[in-house]
């Protein structure tokens, strides 16, 4: 459940780090990524994509930073627990030992660690597996805890609806097309509309709409247990990802490098820069599961070092993905699930590989969504639980479920526009997780810190970016981002 203090786990190198990061960040966004890029233009997303990637980056630090604090603070809590017990355990006492109202005033208004912060460097050591919900509750008040819980669940809501909508999208495309059924799949000139015929007197969106009932009673049951994801699963899943995005990638290198690519990308169309938002945003979250992946690195003496490595290679590789799909295929043709554009017979001739990509969607979003509901049920159960209290069986084993899966199931079978759902989801919640949340952490965990510890106190695991003006910064780029895309939302359905 979220907001538990757990042990780290079995504990892996740093570049075992690295690739566990790459591989979380990573994920459902870069297949929406060709398209947005595809839309705004490329010069226009390149700059977009490079700053939100920096943006990232000094936000995930700050994760780093409020961690260390956050295990500052537990450890020094041990100590003073440990130290209790030593004195509980002595026989006598002197009378200069016995706290007045003075003394105690005094002792209270002391940093806890004045006299004893320089001899200790490993105070600010990462050991323990804090997640965000509890460093949450250390550092903010009430009011903040909730939010932080609503930020997070509201993500998670846009996050099953994207899962939820791209399996049976994907199997749709796959198995129907405008004529009948086709081996082929999605053919280059084909222009699909829901009411386009699949099998017999069914529309593709029926199909779509039967693939979704089908993928709902099959996984939605997961949500009234406890899954976990296991480690042969997560390498499966990894290994079915990297030989897809390989495969996509050298077959549009090959196709590029025969003349036959399609694409003239515009160097800038604002009109795309709404979705291009969210979609980079969501493609670069990764903060609410930093703390999984960074405590059990065995070293941590380089850790922001690794951490810009990695965003320099995922930069690296989204930059690779979407430039070699523009220039590959024409801009509306484009799909919003990027492996359907390879089950074109044109673009890959072996019937093996088009199903594979076609259908890669299905098998690696199929893992992950009991997870994520999981994740968001206890989520729930965190919100509204009150300390020493229960639920009754029913709330616990009926309600919460029910509320997780309905919402974002019914989201699905109303649009399966990837796109919008991607990029409405990582401008709104995702902003507020990636952006709002780590730099109130950083900025109220370093007040913390100078009043726990004393002023001066060094942080071995601080961001780089130290001074209360990149706290500022951030906050303002997430108003921005707020204020931009809905003022873009408001302003195309004004048109329409």
């Amino acid at each position: 459940m979220a907001g538990e203090i757990t042990e780290p786990g079995e504990l892996y190198s740093p570049y075992v780090g690295l690739v566990y990061m790459f591989n979380l960040i990573v994920g459902t966004g870069a297949l929406t990524m060709p398209k947005a890029f595809a839309t705004a233009g490329w010069l226009v997303s390149l700059v977009l994509l490079v700053f939100l990637g920096f943006m990232s980056f000094v936000t995930t630090t700050f994760v780093v930073e409020a961690m260390a604090a956050a295990n500052a603070q537990l450890r020094w809590k041990r100590m003073e627990t440990h130290q209790e017990e030593e004195d509980d355990g002595s026989s006598t006492a002197s009378d200069s030992d016995v706290l007045t109202p003075d003394n105690d005033a005094r002792a209270e208004k002391r940093p806890i660690l004045s006299v004893q912060r320089h001899g200790s460097p490993n105070l600010f050591e990462i050991t323990d597996r804090v997640e965000m919900g509890q460093m949450a509750s250390m550092f903010f008040n009430k009011v903040g805890v909730n939010l932080f819980y609503f930020c997070i669940i509201i993500y998670l809501y846009g996050d099953l609806a994207i899962y939820a909508a791209a399996v049976p999208f994907s199997l749709m495309q796959v198995t129907c097309s405008a004529v009948g059924n086709d081996s082929c799949g999605v053919e280059a000139e084909a222009k699909y509309n829901d009411t386009d015929l699949c099998w017999g007197p069914l529309h593709r969106v029926d199909a779509y709409r039967i693939y979704l009932a089908v993928f709902s009673l099959l996984l939605g049951p997961f949500t009234f247990f406890d899954v976990q994801k296991t480690k042969y699963l997560q390498i499966l899943t990894s290994l079915m990802r990297w030989i897809a995005f390989a495969i996509m990638i050298v077959l549009a290198l090959v196709r590029i490098g025969h003349g036959r690519g399609e694409g003239r990308p515009p160097l800038a169309d604002f009109s795309g820069v709404r979705n291009l938002f969210g979609v980079c945003i969501y493609s670069f979250m990764s903060q609410h599961s930093l703390p999984s992946l960074i405590a059990p690195i065995s070293s941590k003496r380089h850790l922001t070092r690794l951490v810009f490595l990695d965003y320099v290679l995922i930069l690296a590789f989204y930059g690779l993905l979407s430039f070699t799909a523009i220039f590959c295929f024409r801009g509306d043709s484009l799909l919003d699930m990027y492996t359907l554009n390879f089950a074109r017979c044109d673009v890959v001739g072996l019937a093996a590989v088009r199903f594979l990509l076609g259908l890669f969607p299905v098998f690696t979003i199929s893992t992950n969504f009991p997870i994520i509901a999981v994740t968001l049920r206890n989520n729930w159960k965190t919100l509204f639980h009150r300390e020493g209290g229960t639920y009754p069986w029913v709330v616990d084993h009926v309600v919460f479920p029910t509320i997780t899966l309905l919402p974002p199931v019914l989201v699905a079978f109303c649009t399966h526009d990837l796109e919008s759902l991607v990029g409405i989801t990582g401008a709104y919640a995702g902003t507020g997780i990636q952006y709002v949340i780590p730099a109130f952490l950083v900025y109220l965990c370093r007040k913390d810190t100078q009043l726990a510890f004393g002023y001066g106190t060094v942080n071995k695991h601080g961001s780089p970016f130290r001074h209360t003006s990149w706290v500022g910064f951030v906050l303002l780029w997430a108003f921005s981002c707020f204020f931009f895309v809905t003022a873009n939302i408001v302003l195309s359905e004004t048109k329409l």
